[in-house]
């Protein structure tokens, strides 16, 4: 099952705000035996939000989104989601409870404009938030928490934990290595044929150009056909009297 992550904000677009979940949620899935498919950065515009919901829905994935559920005018995720699976938002009774409940403790009047936290799409779960317990909500495999990074992970990681703790591949793992003296053409058959051969192994090729040109070459997918795609790797670049080395630090980008 694919994993997507949808975030939500003009201020990601315009640089107002710099992007801290894709790669803090990559780390997350990864630890969990779970990789990310895919990932969209979405303004707040509402048209373009009930497309992509849409499809998101269509897909049949896991999708995480996080953005766009507070409560002024441009947080318009929860009405794109209730458009995008044709339904209607509406006061979420527990989710009122937990508001309520949150205003006593620190002495917050509770305004029409804050009862539009958790106005949710109908038949909406909520997404406990130990933050300040103002909740988000999941439909079906789509699961909606803030765009505040303190309040998305823990909430995101909950979602995982509840949800999904049996669909990760404990085994799942990546080897790589350094071509050198070669360039990606020479070792694009090199891939096709470790792909073709090991169907649930991918493959990939990520040059780097500062320095000396190199590339970061290696393979990803269940622990043990990983590991003799690997191996063809290395053996393919060696009939190719293609140089290689093990990867080291400096490597990174």
């Amino acid at each position: 099952m694919n994993v997507g992550l949808i975030i939500v904000g003009d201020e990601i677009l315009s640089g107002r705000r710099a992007d801290k979940h894709l790669p803090y949620i990559v780390d997350m899935l990864n630890k969990r035996g779970l990789c990310l498919s895919w990932a969209r950065i979405m303004g707040d515009d509402s048209d373009a939000l009930i497309d992509c919901y849409r499809h998101s829905f269509a897909s049949g994935d896991i999708v995480l989104s996080t953005g766009g559920i507070g409560a002024t005018p441009d947080d318009l995720t929860r009405e794109a989601v209730a458009a995008a699976t044709e339904t209607v938002t509406e006061r979420h009774p527990e989710g009122a409870k937990l508001l309520e409940g949150f205003a006593r403790e620190t002495g917050r009047i509770l305004t029409p404009e804050r009862y539009r936290l958790i106005e949710f799409p109908k038949d909406s779960r909520l997404i406990p938030n130990p933050v300040n317990k103002i909740p988000g909500f999941s439909v079906a495999d789509h699961h909606f928490v803030p765009g505040f990074p303190q309040m998305a992970w823990p909430m995101l990681e909950w979602v995982l934990d509840t949800y999904y703790a049996d669909l990760g591949d404990d085994s799942y793992r990546e080897y790589e290595l350094i071509v050198e003296g070669a360039n990606e053409s020479t070792i694009i058959p090199l891939m096709e044929s470790i792909m073709t051969d090991y169907p649930d192994v991918k493959a990939f090729s990520l040059p780097i150009i500062d320095g000396e040109p190199r590339i970061e070459f290696g393979v990803k997918g269940p622990m043990l056909n990983a590991k003799l795609a690997f191996d063809a790797m290395k053996d393919g670049l060696n009939q190719l009297s293609v140089a290689w080395r093990r990867l080291e630090a400096k490597d990174k980008r």
